[in-house]
């Protein structure tokens, strides 16, 4: 896949409350340029605008891409690299035989990974990563301009 261009996207997503309303944010970067892309929800989970942010990064991708996901999330690396394969084996339940959390969202990135090449990253949230803190920043700004629409 070396003729595919590589593609950095970092993800966050923030609630106020768990649940609450939540944001979430996406930055896209590659060859110089970056964009932006961010949303809100008035009622859902920090994990749900977590899995948001990584979805709709990749369901804008326009072609294949080799890509780097960074995400400050456990829940979603975890889950996208590890805890999927038995859920679909599984039919969406998970070792204790229950519906599997979130499984829409699950279901969605699944679909939207398998045409890129993706290597997941982890970072700790809030320890000081630039990165992680603009887009943790444009979450929380999703969620207060949501919030001011409704009130005005």
């Amino acid at each position: 896949m070396a003729d595919l261009p590589h593609i950095r996207i970092t993800t966050d997503g923030a609630c106020k409350g768990n649940p609450g309303p939540g944001g979430w944010a996406a930055i896209l970067q590659w060859n110089g340029t970056e964009k932006l892309l961010t949303g809100a929800e008035r009622q859902t989970t920090n994990n749900r605008m977590e899995m948001t942010a990584a979805l709709k990064a990749l369901e804008a991708m326009k072609r294949p891409a080799e890509i780097i996901l960074v995400t400050d999330s456990k829940y979603l690396l975890e889950g996208i690299t590890k805890w999927i394969h038995g859920w679909k084996r599984n039919g969406w339940r998970n070792a204790s035989r229950e519906p599997v959390k979130n499984a829409d969202l699950w279901q969605a990135l699944d679909a939207a990974t398998r045409p890129h090449s993706i290597q997941w990253q982890w970072v700790k949230g809030h320890s000081g990563d630039p990165m992680n803190e603009r887009a943790d920043a444009l979450a929380n700004q999703a969620i207060a301009s949501m919030l001011e629409s409704r009130e005005g």
